[in-house]
């Protein structure tokens, strides 16, 4: 997916967990199929789940990262009503592996990809519970960090500007460059809340067509109010949304700037996984004829 990926294989990972934690040398390790851009993922035995990133970076940045994303990870874990992950250990770079790696617990279920609630309105109500169970957590005075998405909606004009040039052959970008001047200049009134920060399909669990686990959980800090609201275009058809809406009681601007959030990581994944990643790529498609769709 990435000029700059690393390879991770079975084999490197057996030696890892052999070198550093001797007291998983005898479990087995499988790899997973996983439509993440972030981590190449492995279990060890039945549970534990081992994260790689997958691009080459400082290992010491790196290491820092992780560390922050066990700390968050363990934080949203206290407060979610809803499984998540909890940080288990870090590893170190070896085996050829070159980067630090985390391990946390493993959680059972069928990621969101796979068993598509989109039109179940009690999923719907689920998905509301753990945004407003993050949006009650402490922000202890912090703040949206400056990166990412989760602040103002037009310091990302020149990623949008990149997405619409790559997506010339792909997306009706006039239309697109149109919502997105619309989006750009929503104003934002009201203060950070903690959030989860990338609800996207492969990052929820589902178990009988309910919410049964939330995945990726690092990135849970402050930001717009918004930024979870891009669940309910992700992974919601309109009669659920409305559920989901009415739940959170959003008003008509929080709604807007949640579309918005939704919709500049979608151009993103549309043009950027296309051949890498097409299932991320299916996605924002999917998310933008959503939010297109709401727009008639």
């Amino acid at each position: 997916m990435h000029a700059d990926q690393l390879d991770v294989t079975t084999e490197i990972v057996a030696a890892l967990v052999r070198q550093q934690f001797p007291r998983w040398s005898g479990e087995t390790i499988r790899p997973l199929a996983s439509t993440g851009t972030v981590n190449a993922i492995f279990r060890i035995g039945t549970d534990l789940s081992a994260r790689f990133p997958l691009r080459l970076a400082d290992p010491a940045e790196t290491l820092a990262v992780l560390e922050q994303e066990a700390r968050a990870s363990a934080e949203l874990a206290h407060v979610s009503r809803f499984p998540a992950p909890e940080p288990v250990a870090l590893g170190e770079p070896g085996a050829g592996y070159p980067m630090p790696w985390s391990v946390q617990t493993w959680l059972p279920g069928t990621v969101a990809t796979d068993a598509d609630p989109s039109g179940s309105a009690a999923f719907a109500e689920d998905l509301a519970a753990f945004i407003a169970s993050l949006r009650g957590a402490e922000t202890r005075g912090r703040l949206f960090s400056g990166e990412g998405r989760g602040g103002i909606l037009a310091h990302h004009d020149d990623w949008m500007a990149e997405c619409f040039e790559h997506s010339t052959e792909l997306l009706d970008v006039p239309r697109l460059r149109q919502l997105w001047s619309h989006f750009r200049e929503l104003p934002r009134t009201s203060a950070d809340v903690m959030s989860h920060g990338d609800l996207i399909p492969g990052n929820v669990l589902v178990a009988e067509g309910r919410l049964s686990g939330v995945l990726d959980t690092g990135g849970f800090a402050a930001a717009d109010p918004a930024l979870d609201l891009v669940a309910a275009w992700h992974l919601l058809q309109s009669g659920p949304r409305d559920v989901l809406r009415r739940a959170l009681a959003c008003d008509d601007l929080e709604w807007e700037r949640g579309k918005a959030w939704a919709f500049q990581q979608a151009m993103g994944a549309v043009w950027y996984y296309v051949v890498s990643n097409p299932a991320m790529s299916r996605m924002g498609r999917r998310t933008l004829d959503r939010i297109l769709a709401s727009m008639q």
